[in-house]
């Protein structure tokens, strides 16, 4: 199972100043929203919230509109769209969670939920700082 760093996460009530503070005070380009389907929200399940993403050549960050009810609304006790969080990618989801249990670390599986080619998980660590891992799926 290989695990590498993709991106962090920051929430604000307003991407639109957060994505032009990294675009024009460091300098970060804008990464198309179009590389990144999401999975359409519905009344009870998903994130509909406002999503920018910007680059500054090798690591991404995601800007996303927070939003203090998704966990609720997914039925998962993790939010991470409440305080934003740091993001890895693995190669296999399932080994992945066995470690999760093997720890004791419970963890909140979206699935798809937000992502259509991702399958994320999202958990803490000891601090209280939300970590997601996940998996682009295969839909050939």
């Amino acid at each position: 199972m290989k695990l590498e760093f993709h991106h962090i996460n920051f929430v604000s009530k307003n991407v639109d100043e957060l994505d032009a503070f990294y675009k024009n005070v460091l300098q970060m380009d804008s990464i198309p929203e179009r590389n990144f389907p999401r999975t359409e929200a519905t009344d009870d399940a998903g994130f509909a919230g406002k999503i920018k993403f910007v680059t500054e050549g090798s690591m991404e960050m995601h800007l996303a509109e927070q939003n203090f009810d998704v966990a609720a609304l997914n039925g998962r006790h993790i939010n991470p769209v409440e305080k934003g969080h740091i993001a890895f990618r693995t190669d296999d989801i399932e080994a992945f969670k066995k470690v999760l249990e093997e720890n004791g670390i419970q963890y909140a599986d979206y699935g798809t939920a937000f992502a259509k080619e991702w399958h994320q998980l999202f958990f803490y660590d000891p601090v209280g700082n939300i970590i997601e891992v996940h998996q682009v799926l295969d839909n050939t």
